[in-house]
């Protein structure tokens, strides 16, 4: 099974971001956006492209980043059959949840939320090239 660790970073929040994806405890695939981002943003984006890699072979992201677990678990379902509407106003990041709903709903993967910069090796191996992507670092 792959494993992956992912984190975004905006700095400051919102501004200039990055997002990293750690494969095999080795940077494997970094990322930035135009323009100002935010931290959950970049979290989201990590974790899109950890699913796109994997492309359906079984795999674990771990991430520190519990709201997009509870996002794609959770809330998106609901969101998606009520025509992408909540109750309460709009869907922030809209336009990640639904790319990364149906590439978790295709996908063989699990995803598991870590503590963040509390010392575990990937999550602060992902935080650091999440940082470099966001200063310009590339693969």
């Amino acid at each position: 099974m792959i494993i992956y660790h992912t984190d975004g970073s905006a700095s400051p929040n919102p501004g200039p971001g990055g997002f990293a994806v750690i494969k095999d405890m080795q940077p494997h695939i970094l990322g930035t956006e135009d323009g100002d981002t935010t931290n959950i943003r970049m979290e989201g984006k990590a974790i899109v492209a950890a699913l796109q890699d994997a492309a359906g072979e079984p795999c674990e992201i771990r991430t520190d980043s519990e709201f997009w677990i509870n996002v794609i678990t959770k809330w998106a379902p609901g969101w998606e059959a009520k025509g992408w509407k909540k109750k309460g106003g709009e869907i922030k990041n809209l336009d990640i949840v639904q790319e990364v709903y149906p590439l978790y709903q295709n996908s063989n993967a699990k995803l598991t939320w870590v503590r963040g910069h509390v010392g575990t090796e990937g999550n602060e191996l992902a935080d650091e090239w999440a940082n470099k992507a966001r200063e310009g670092a590339q693969l």
